[in-house]
């Protein structure tokens, strides 16, 4: 769309207030802190790969994510965490049917699927606004078993000239047999977030379901000869109306590769009274322990599924609270309230409906400011959902190459041979970035040319974060010393197209057009890093003087011909 037909109001209201708001101590501003940056899929991905063939699909398939911990960063439906994922929350469900929680979106491997990896759920990025004062994700789940080996053995049939085999195809959905389940994430604060948790049966059938919010630390103590300290969630206090959980991180060991000192200190989840609490470890329960204790990753799904007796624990790294609704009436609706909070409340849910209604206000009146003026209201209604699930992909990136080549463990290190297999000439890229995905799915790592054509959308609703995107690839903890940006986590030293100078001059730009200001030093530090990237391309890629992108990969399903 044209930005001179923007209706750029520019007005006081909320939501452009807090994201001019200056940087805050941890380099982050406040309202950045916490958000959805969870990725959808840390499993099958390059940074959880030890094997020494490089097969990360099968060195960590879906069906070990609800027991393994995560390395690099954890995956949920419609997660919440801090800027660094030292806590995370997230939604679970049971539909009483299932052989495991639904604790993460299923999709199949790229061996499995006739087009190559493919998500097989239905979810639907909502809203949200840019500083995440408001999120609202929708999840469409079963009333029945989820169909997880029909998909997988219907999809192995079929060849690659034939269409996927979806969800929706397997009839699961069928006399609107499903619960539509609504995740809302509201910002008090900077550091206080409201989470509304609604379920409604969609069918003609009374049906049963378990809503079963989780809150864990991400697993940084276990790697190591020494494992570290570790953190703890406990209950908290307790009156007629809610419970409490405090998440304590003060006794852990410290991230050690930042410039300060970053802890969360007491964090404390309020909620509605009459679910059962629950503890456990974020572990792997590997086979030599197995018998040792149950407290691993896997407690809840062993528990609440396969009646194992929990063996009582007051504490622990990963707890939940399970609510168990019998009997949900047609078309009608469940609702949990949750509070995650750095300060203890007498009364947490004092005006929340007030407060969610005000949030949602600021999100309409941010976008009626971006909406082209002539727009008709399905126009708008495609671009805040549009620009909402931009929103929804950002997700903290997790990566140092060189440990994770070497391996964390000196007495334990990973075969020697996958030191070859990738990357092996990129150990200077060391991540701990929110980064702007291509899907936190099927894409959940930033990929070179993807992440500059994210960055025109991203300046139509926060130019700072367009511009720290294209910034970062060429900042020295991305860029290679020779100058080559890099590509992507299978293989940063691949080809994309070089579009990142095209997106560095369309963002000041745009940002020019709609605001007036010419951030010159922004196009400046860009220009030097590009005139290393071009150097390279010109002496190691177009060393026949051709001017041209002579090939790479593209990742795109449908032009493979061309890659």
């Amino acid at each position: 769309m044209p930005l001179k037909e923007v209706n750029r109001k520019h007005s006081n209201e909320g939501e452009r207030k807090r994201l001019a708001e200056p940087m805050g101590e941890s380099f982050t501003p406040p309202w950045f802190k916490w958000g959805p940056y969870v990725s959808e899929r840390s499993w099958g991905t390059v940074r959880e790969d030890y094997s020494a063939n490089g097969d990360a699909w099968s060195y960590f398939p879906f069906d070990d994510a609800y027991r393994k911990a995560y390395r690099w960063g954890d995956d949920a439906i419609a997660g919440w965490c801090d800027r660094y994922q030292i806590l995370i929350f997230a939604p679970v469900f049971w539909n009483g049917k299932d052989l495991i929680l639904k604790e993460r979106l299923f999709g199949l491997s790229s061996s499995e699927g006739n087009h190559g990896e493919d998500v097989k759920e239905q979810y639907f990025h909502v809203d949200a606004t840019p500083t995440h004062s408001y999120m609202k994700y929708l999840y469409k789940y079963p009333i029945d078993e989820f169909p997880y080996q029909k998909l997988k053995e219907e999809n192995k049939k079929r060849d690659s000239f034939q269409s996927e085999y979806e969800l929706i195809d397997t009839g699961v959905f069928n006399n609107d047999r499903y619960f539509d389940i609504f995740i809302e994430y509201v910002k008090v604060s900077s550091e206080d977030t409201i989470v509304k948790i609604e379920a409604f049966n969609r069918s003609n059938q009374v049906a049963p379901l378990h809503l079963i919010p989780h809150l864990w630390f991400r697993n940084r103590w276990s790697w190591f000869e020494n494992p570290g300290k570790k953190p703890e969630i406990y209950k908290g206090c307790s009156t007629k109306d809610y419970d409490c959980l405090i998440a304590n991180d003060e006794s852990s060991d410290k991230l050690s590769n930042l410039p300060f000192e970053y802890t969360l200190d007491k964090r404390y989840l309020y909620f509605q009274k009459d679910g059962e609490i629950l503890f456990t470890d974020n572990e792997t329960c590997h086979q030599e322990h197995k018998h040792t204790h149950n407290h691993y990753k896997d407690a809840f799904n062993r528990h609440i599924i396969q009646g194992d007796p929990l063996a009582y624990n007051e504490r622990g790294t990963k707890a939940c609270v399970h609510y168990k609704f019998a009997s949900i009436q047609p078309k009608s609706s469940v609702v949990v309230y949750l509070r995650l909070t750095d300060e203890e409340k007498e009364d947490p849910f004092y005006k929340i409906h007030e407060i969610i209604d005000s949030r949602k206000t600021e999100a309409d009146e941010f976008y009626e400011g971006i909406h082209p003026k002539k727009a008709s209201s399905e126009e708008k209604m495609i671009q805040r959902q549009a620009l909402s699930s931009l929103i929804w992909n950002k997700q903290i990136y997790l990566y140092d190459i060189s440990l994770w080549l070497d391996g964390d463990n000196k007495k334990m290190p990973p075969p020697a041979s996958r030191k070859y297999i990738r990357n092996q000439h990129w150990r200077h890229l060391n991540s701990m970035r929110i980064l702007s995905m291509p899907d936190k799915w099927e894409y959940p790592w930033f990929a070179a040319w993807d992440l500059a054509f994210q960055c025109v959308g991203w300046a139509l609703i926060d130019t700072k974060f367009a511009k720290d995107q294209i910034w970062l690839l060429l900042f020295d903890q991305f860029q290679h010393p020779n100058g080559q940006i890099p590509a992507y986590e299978w293989e940063f030293s691949d080809l994309n197209p070089p579009i990142q100078a095209w997106a560095a001059l369309k963002v000041f730009l745009m940002e020019f057009e709609q605001t007036g200001n010419k951030d010159i030093v922004f196009l400046e530090k860009c220009f030097h890093k590009l005139l290393m990237n071009f150097s390279w391309w010109v002496n190691k890629v177009d060393s026949a003087g051709n001017n041209v992108f002579e090939g790479g990969f593209l990742g795109l399903d449908n032009i493979a011909v061309l890659d």
